[in-house]
């Protein structure tokens, strides 16, 4: 019987490792791999992700198209090393605080920085677990932030794969909002207060209740940063999760993903023929309580009136 084979390291990802085959001859020597990410990067950080690709990066170069697919074959290889680049190593400091929780609140603030540095990482879709050095790194730092913690190795993976999805999410929207200032002029609290005004104007107590209430105690206009607290609640959580583990509760971890649908993934037509009545449905429905409660409070109305003496 014979061992298999590892799979075959994709182009882009040996070339992350440096362990792609270098082309034999080049147009120039000034040319190289690292020298076609970093001038993708900054076309990226300068002008979006958009404005990538093989013909800008070569003309931004002073090269032409093809010299460039000797070293970089693909769009999506370049993308990735992009990425790597831009992802750049942990900060080496993290190793300095005390306990995990500070370690990872000091690797999710820079991740989130990351993100704001070079927010066109946020477009590019998440293909798998991450394979490049960099990338691995982050990783690495905060398992080592969780090394000493009674969690399993999944729990250790699960809890510093939240940290890293919080602070995407965080990046995406703080990015977000930094190209809505930018493109609009405003400040960054003006943009709030024009994002608070027009949820004022639509949503209603009658069809959005708690979503009102929320709205009239000055949630949008707040200073008061709710990522940074969702992190802390994160945090906590998993500090009481190994706190009951020092006491000898049994770890909880889930043991299979979450099953899905194959047609649902697939978008079979009967499926997102379903999925489109039960809309209309819920749609109607939502329409239909909202005139039970106009109807209802015109009949309050009318008889608060016919309770008034003459």
């Amino acid at each position: 019987m014979t061992e298999q084979e590892p799979p075959e390291l994709p182009r882009g990802i040996a070339l992350a490792w440096g362990v792609a085959a270098n082309p034999q001859r080049g147009p120039k020597r000034e040319m190289s791999v690292e020298r076609i990410v970093e001038a993708a990067v900054e076309l990226a950080d300068a002008e979006g992700i958009g404005a990538v690709s093989m013909a800008a990066v070569a003309a931004k170069l002073g090269f032409t198209p093809m010299s460039l697919y000797r070293y970089v074959s693909a769009k999506d290889d370049l993308l990735l090393l992009m990425q790597e680049e831009a992802t750049g190593l942990p900060p080496e400091d993290y190793r300095e605080f005390d306990g995990w929780r500070e370690q990872l609140r000091t690797l999710f603030e820079a991740q989130v920085l990351v993100f704001l540095r070079h927010p066109w990482m946020l477009s590019l879709p998440i293909s798998g677990s991450p394979i490049t050095p960099n990338s691995s790194s982050w990783l690495d730092a905060g398992l080592s932030s969780l090394e000493h913690t009674p969690l399993t190795a999944e729990e250790r993976v699960a809890v510093a794969l939240s940290v890293t999805g919080h602070a995407r999410w965080y990046g995406t929207v703080l990015a977000g909002y930094t190209d809505t200032a930018r493109s609009s002029g405003l400040t960054a609290d003006e943009v709030s207060a024009r994002e608070a005004a027009l949820f004022d104007r639509v949503i209603t107590a009658d069809g959005y209740p708690a979503l009102r209430r929320a709205i009239d105690d000055g949630v949008f206009v707040s200073t008061a940063d709710p990522f940074r607290f969702a992190l802390e609640r994160i945090l906590d959580g998993v500090d009481a999760y190994i706190a009951g583990l020092d006491r000898g509760e049994p770890h909880t971890s889930e043991p299979e993903w979450i099953g899905i649908d194959p047609a649902e993934v697939a978008g079979d037509r009967r499926h997102r023929e379903a999925l489109k009545a039960v809309r209309e449905a819920e749609k109607a429905l939502r329409v239909a309580r909202k005139l039970e409660r106009q109807s209802l409070r015109e009949a309050k109305e009318r008889l608060a009136k016919a309770k008034k003496p003459v």
